[in-house]
């Protein structure tokens, strides 16, 4: 196929913005890392992709060059890979080189890298826009804003995404529902989060040409607080909020607690399908069976 649109990293998130570009007739080829991932994609018991898909590691420049002939000078280049489990090591192959060398290798016309708003190390609960300073006190942080860096000096744009769940992942529903959950610090830090499908659909807002490019904060209406978020949790599962304890200052992405605004990607003409969390709740029990009480 001549793809109009690449999806590099069609996992979670990548998958359903390779749906979205396919309904507007637009040719996607999604990527997947490893041949694991490229069976469940294309396995006889999931439904038709109505996209096609082809493995590519980025972090091995072999694989990419594999792929050179088939996708060099693509329009539209969407980059959504994941670390896995990694730290700056993994972070700085994945992220940082592998934008380089598919950049340097496919030359894509436009290109879209997905970040992440843990790069705003503010800790006092303050706003956060596009122009508020990207200082964060962890490596990873630092290895995405030099990964962003290589997208913006490309034309492209920036996508900082804000905490992603959706149907069967929320790390804060299952913790609540296995009894893991702590309120930290009493459930005082803010806590910003984006639905899956709005994610999607930002990438693809963002992937039209009249939009124009930049950074953009990717997350809902509504800024919470952990005990917020919990408290919904306790009201719709008639159960008790969790205990209290103490921060988790081991976070991957690092401790932070501030309230992102989405102004700017909202000015585009873009809007949340899911304004807050607790607009997604009922959706998120249903993925998983739990049933709501009478």
């Amino acid at each position: 196929m001549n793809p109009e649109v690449l999806i590099i990293g069609c996992g979670f998130l990548g998958e359903a913005a390779a749906e979205l570009f396919s309904a507007r007739g637009q040719r996607v080829l999604g990527l997947v890392r490893g041949t694991d991932s490229l069976e469940s994609l294309t396995s006889p018991q999931s439904p038709p992709l109505p996209f096609q898909v082809a493995c590519c590691d980025v972090t091995d420049p072999a694989s990419v060059e594999a792929l050179t002939p088939l996708v060099k000078g693509v329009p539209l280049a969407i980059y959504c890979v994941s670390s896995g489990r990694g730290g700056a090591e993994t972070y700085a192959a994945v992220y940082r080189e592998g934008l380089r060398r598919i950049l340097g290798s496919w030359n894509p016309g436009r290109i879209i890298f997905v970040s992440s708003t843990s790069v705003y190390g503010q800790t006092n609960g303050a706003w956060i826009d596009e122009a508020s300073p990207a200082i964060p006190d962890r490596e990873t942080g630092r290895i995405l804003l030099e990964a962003e860096a290589l997208a913006l000096a490309a034309g492209g744009s920036v996508a900082r995404l804000s905490g992603i769940y959706g149907p069967g992942r929320s790390v804060l529903l299952r913790k609540f529902l296995s009894c893991e959950a702590l309120l930290e610090e009493g459930g005082v830090r803010w806590i910003n989060q984006i639905h899956r499908d709005d994610a999607a659909s930002a990438l693809a807002q963002l992937g039209n040409p009249t939009v124009a490019p930049g950074i953009y904060n990717v997350t809902d209406d509504t800024p919470v607080t952990q005990r917020d978020v919990y408290g919904w949790m306790a009201e719709v599962l008639n159960r008790p909020l969790p205990s209290e304890g103490p921060a988790d200052l081991n976070r991957k992405r690092g401790w932070t607690s501030k309230r992102i605004r989405n102004g700017k990607l909202r000015s585009t003409g873009w809007y949340p399908l899911y304004p807050s969390y607790r607009d997604a709740l009922p959706q998120l029990l249903s993925a998983i069976g739990e049933s709501l009480p009478d």
